[in-house]
């Protein structure tokens, strides 16, 4: 935390310029302060008292890079910060300092219609942005659940997947991010292109290396997707159903399912109630009938609620990844979650962890490309009951073999698979060599 003489300084030098917003209230303090990291008790008990010492928002680069040589000189911490919708606490100034706003930028400066590729700034909100492509008959290849509120820039740092990750795969798979534009945090900031190879150590690195200001990303033909929900009594017909319609020769969006427990308190604007698990799914018209007689072989109930753009209000990308998470805390703030890729076979890992966690541990899976395959990515509702008991489960998951990636941690590297990524840690001694931005989230750099 900087002395109140040098952050009342540093406020003095960017209140002269109009192209920075400042919001010093208490209030916005503590807003702009945090996200959902409440969605972990254990991040709670963390980061309750982190808070900016003054937040700012740029207009411009030039204001961005004001910003940043005012920081570097008086070696004040900078956490960058879109919407917010995180749910590890990526935009959390654990050490204070200045937490700036990016929302201002976002503009859509160019779409190619030949190759798709659409460049804009890292403020702009995905829905936004998708609104735009989809008039010039393209769409995003991936986007959270949170698609609506959450900021392009603010998923590249702070996002991995989520829908369309059972087509596309991952955030950080060659192709998706073609090139960076980023502020360097030094006494005379410099502004950057940086290829796609170039930016791939920023890509989901918390916004600790590097200031996004704009981004490329290569986009998808525009299909209609339609919404189809599948009803199963049992649970390994439901699992074994996912996985063959999943492997399906057919386009797919989205490919969940959810344990007949959550189902029960998720809201039933998409389909009544039911006692049944059930398979959400986002699908090409020419697929329906391929879903459609695969459910009929295995008994399972299909409906088909048509084409998403003509359902009023909220659909099912709004039940899906954490959004099912938030729904279920929504009717019990003693929920919490995990995150891990299963083993295959999933079913004796699932089984095995159920026998031992019982209704204190509800499945939520979500079909994923890793590597090329169709993989189960589990993000199950866990009933909170201490620490000890949340790393006893973690540890019978991992002894299955499955793959943790720990939502209750702030660094980059525990939260993914463990490893520190030299490339991370080398882009930041290059573009932010005293290491104030976002300090305390990239373990490679703190080691």
């Amino acid at each position: 935390m900087k002395s109140t003489e040098i952050i009342d300084e540093l406020r003095l030098e960017l209140s002269s310029c109009k192209e920075v917003d400042l919001f010093t209230t208490t209030s916005d303090l503590e807003r702009f302060s945090k996200d959902f990291y409440d969605y972990s008790p254990v991040l709670v008990d963390q980061l309750k008292d982190c808070r900016a010492d003054l937040v700012v928002r740029p207009k411009s680069i030039d204001a961005v890079k004001l910003v940043a040589s005012a920081c570097e000189r008086r070696q004040i911490p900078l956490t960058l910060r879109g919407s917010g919708t995180g749910n590890y606490g990526q935009c959390v100034p654990l050490k204070g300092g200045v937490v700036m706003l990016m929302g201002a930028l976002s503009r859509i400066r160019n779409f190619d219609l030949v190759t798709g590729i659409v460049t804009v700034e890292s403020g702009c909100l995905l829905r936004d942005l998708e609104n735009f492509l989809v008039s010039h008959g393209r769409q995003l290849r991936l986007m959270p659940s949170t698609w609506r509120s959450a900021s392009v820039g603010g998923f590249l740092a702070g996002g991995s997947g989520g829908i369309g990750s059972v087509r596309w795969g991952f955030l950080r798979d060659p192709g998706h991010l073609m090139s960076l534009e980023i502020v360097t945090l030094e006494r005379t900031p410099k502004q950057l292109k940086l290829d796609a190879s170039q930016s791939e150590p920023l890509n989901h690195a918390y916004g600790t290396n590097g200031i996004i200001t704009a981004l490329s990303l290569a986009t998808a033909p525009v299909i209609s997707w339609h919404e189809v929900i599948i009803d199963c009594a049992k649970w390994p017909q439901a699992v074994e159903l996912l996985l063959s319609c999943s492997r399906a020769a057919i386009n797919l969006n989205l490919c969940t399912l959810i344990e007949r427990n959550i189902i029960k308190q998720l809201p039933n604007w998409y389909g009544l109630p039911s006692d049944n698990h059930r398979l959400l799914m986002l699908v090409d018209s020419d697929g329906i009938s391929t879903i459609e007689r695969m459910s009929q072989s295995k008994g399972a109930n299909f409906k088909h609620l048509g084409v998403e753009k003509d359902q009023k209000g909220a659909g099912i990308r709004e039940l899906v990844w954490n959004h099912t998470t938030l729904h279920m805390r929504a009717v019990d703030s003693d929920w919490t979650y995990l995150q891990m890729l299963l083993p295959q076979p999933e079913l004796p890992a699932m089984k095995s962890l159920k026998d031992s966690w019982g209704d204190d541990l509800l499945w939520h899976l979500e079909v994923v490309r890793q590597q090329g395959d169709q993989r189960l990515a589990a993000l199950p509702l866990v009933r909170w009951k201490g620490r000890d008991s949340l790393e006893q489960l973690m540890v019978h998951c991992k002894s299955l073999g499955a793959v943790l990636f720990d939502p209750h941690v702030v660094t980059v590297e525990e939260g993914g698979l463990g490893l520190v990524d030299s490339d991370q840690v080398d882009a930041k001694n290059r573009f932010d060599p005293k290491g104030l931005m976002n300090p305390g989230k990239l373990k490679g750099w703190i080691e």
